[in-house]
């Protein structure tokens, strides 16, 4: 990208359990009235426009958009998994930093059901089931096991994996959940606000391999929206400036990480690489980051992701987390906002969502969960099937 891309502005609604929010395309019209009304601007200044969700009818961005507006701004949908909202927000800033267009909006949102994630088209090959075969080779898995949800196996296997592995123990996958949870007691956003304690989750039993049900995320709905502009168009409408992208990276699987770890297939090669990129597009280093918006649909995942984004060494990971160095007071503020344990994950605005926290932190209007002095942030952002995202933003 050549042009620098500013944004604009951001919005998103209070995240809720299945079956207590509106219907998808009004709290999508809500979260984009939301950053268009942050960004100053009207739709009728969009020039593209691109809609990130899982669960919908085609064109289900036009429908949601349409109330905000129907003025033929041009609407692409795309379905990454859990990562749809960070492609809607990748295209929207590669339309704006290659020059096609002076201003593009991405918007997110999910309806979900509640219980496991299945298959939504069971007759049809699955787009993750060379993931699963991939895991099951290397791992020895049973018929039996392979028939459980994905998520639930792919990630009981990552659990134990990193236990036996790395040390990582049950009190520190604990206290991941626990920490995102003090975190959301101050986001007014946040579905899951109240305190959790060690005991609450280690009392209850693994569904599998280790996995119990509070080192997972569970399923939401909500919606999160973006404006990104040119440098020119935010001076001419009087934008606010003070938020740019200065780096990303984003890719899809490698046929290696398929053959080899395990933990690779789950996220980790995908999220190293993604990181690997968005570091030499921004010039800076993991010790450069201030506060962090990171995947954790598991904690596990949350933990394995800290070394993948070389914020900690794969043997201190277990440390990194009892010594809260991902918390206030820590080397780094991970998750402010709850994240996806706390938060909620409603996957088509996951993506949106953290991007949304982390300019309201730059902006220093985070409120009680402020991180002081931020100035540097990391978003990143992963779909099985796969897609991967890392984004670098910075004060400017």
């Amino acid at each position: 990208m050549n042009a620098q891309v500013v944004i604009g502005g951001v919005g998103m609604i209070p995240f809720k359990k299945p079956g207590r929010s509106e219907p998808y395309d009004v709290m999508g019209g809500k979260a984009a009235a939301c950053a268009l009304e942050d960004a100053g601007i009207g739709y009728d200044q969009v020039q593209q426009a691109f809609a990130g969700y899982v669960y919908g009818d085609s064109c289900s961005g036009q429908a949601a958009l349409y109330h905000v507006g129907i003025n033929g701004v041009p609407v692409a949908n795309v379905n990454n998994n859990c990562a749809s909202g960070s492609t809607a927000f990748a295209l929207a800033a590669q339309a704006v930093g290659s020059g096609a267009v002076d201003c593009a909006l991405a918007v997110g949102f999910e309806q979900m059901e509640p219980g496991a994630i299945e298959a939504v088209f069971p007759a049809k090959t699955s787009p993750i089931a060379r993931h699963s075969a991939a895991v099951g080779e290397l791992m020895g898995l049973s018929e039996d096991e392979l028939a459980l949800p994905p998520a639930v196996m792919m990630f009981g296997c990552q659990i134990e994996l990193l236990k036996e592995r790395y040390g990582v123990s049950d009190r520190a996958l604990a206290r991941v959940a626990i920490k995102a949870r003090k975190h959301a007691a101050h986001n007014p956003n946040a579905i899951f606000r109240e305190p959790l304690s060690e005991e609450q989750i280690l009392d209850t039993a693994p569904i599998y391999r280790g996995l119990r049900k509070l080192y997972a995320c569970a399923p939401s709905c909500g919606a999160a929206s973006v404006i990104v502009c040119s440098e020119s168009f935010a001076a001419k409408h009087g934008l606010n400036q003070d938020v740019r992208l200065v780096g990303s990276g984003w890719c899809s699987d490698f046929a290696e990480d398929f053959q080899g770890d395990p933990l690779d297939i789950m996220f980790r090669a995908l999220s190293r690489k993604a990181a690997d990129r968005a570091y030499e597009d921004a010039g800076v280093g993991p010790e450069d980051i201030d506060v962090i918006e990171l995947h954790d649909c598991f904690t596990s995942n949350e933990i394995i992701t800290y070394a993948a984004l070389g914020l900690c060494e794969d043997s201190d990971m277990e440390r990194f987390v009892l010594d809260g160095e991902n918390t206030y007071g820590g080397r780094y503020v991970v998750n402010p906002s709850g994240g996806l344990l706390a938060k909620g994950h409603p996957l088509g605005a996951t993506g949106l969502a953290q991007i949304t926290e982390l300019v309201w932190q730059l902006r220093g209007e985070a409120g009680p969960r402020q991180v002081e002095g931020a100035r540097t942030a990391l978003q990143h952002n992963g779909g099985l099937g796969s897609a991967g995202f890392v984004n670098v933003l910075q004060r400017h």
